[in-house]
Parts: structure tokens; sequence; C-alpha cells
């Protein structure tokens, strides 16, 4: 999968994600580990992703296979084609934690969708 296929992919995960009604189907659409990738980018961000959704959605627990070694990056990676030094700056102190503990820096709201859910909770 390349690259815009790869974010249409994670863009059409995230929409059927935010539209689960319940807890267990969202925890259900985590469950399963995604296939290898061969991308280290990639698989330390799938790692942050499930672990992110699983704590913004107060999910029972986080997939074991968000915590295995190939989600974590060994080099930081500030996920923004356009990251002057300003910009790393920032996406390092704005990371979430989820994010940030695999190395990869990232805007505070990195899953924010038009169909996602509003800070209000509305």
């Amino acid at each position: 999968m390349e690259g815009e296929a790869r974010d249409k992919a994670l863009s059409e995960f995230l929409d059927q994600f935010y539209l689960a009604v319940t807890p267990e189907q969202k925890a259900a659409m985590l469950r399963d580990e995604p296939a290898p990738t061969g991308d280290a980018r990639l698989e330390g961000l799938l790692g942050a992703v499930a672990e992110y959704l699983a704590h913004q959605h107060e999910l029972p627990d986080v997939p074991g296979w968000a915590f295995s070694p190939k989600r974590y990056l060994e080099h930081a990676w500030h996920a923004s084609p356009f990251a002057d030094d300003g910009a790393r700056e920032y996406l390092t102190f704005s990371s979430p934690a989820e994010f940030a503990s695999r190395n990869i820096f990232t805007e505070e709201r990195p899953l924010r969708r038009a169909r996602g859910p509003h800070p209000s909770g509305q």
C-alpha cells in the first residue's frame, strides 16, 4: 500500500470507528493486529492509533499488539511534510503520549475527522 492508499485506508478506518455505536464495536475494530506493512513509520503509527483510540474512547483495554517492539520507532518522526524547526518544536511538545512514546510527533489532536467526535462530546 503506498502513500495515498494508506492515508485513505486510515481515513476510512477512522470514519468507521467513529460511527461505531458501542464500546464493544469500537474495541472489536482494534482487536486484530494489522498485517505487516514493511514500513517502520506505519507500524509505529498503527500502534499509536490503536492506543490513542482506546484511551480516548475509554475502551476496557488497548490491544496487546499495539505494544509490540515493532510499534516503536528508533528515530524521531515529525509527522508533517512542512515541519521546519519551529513546527518540529511545536509537534514535539503537543504530541499525545501515545504517539510521543513511540517517537512520533504530531499535532495535539492527530486523528480529527469531520465525522469524528467533537471535544465537547457532542
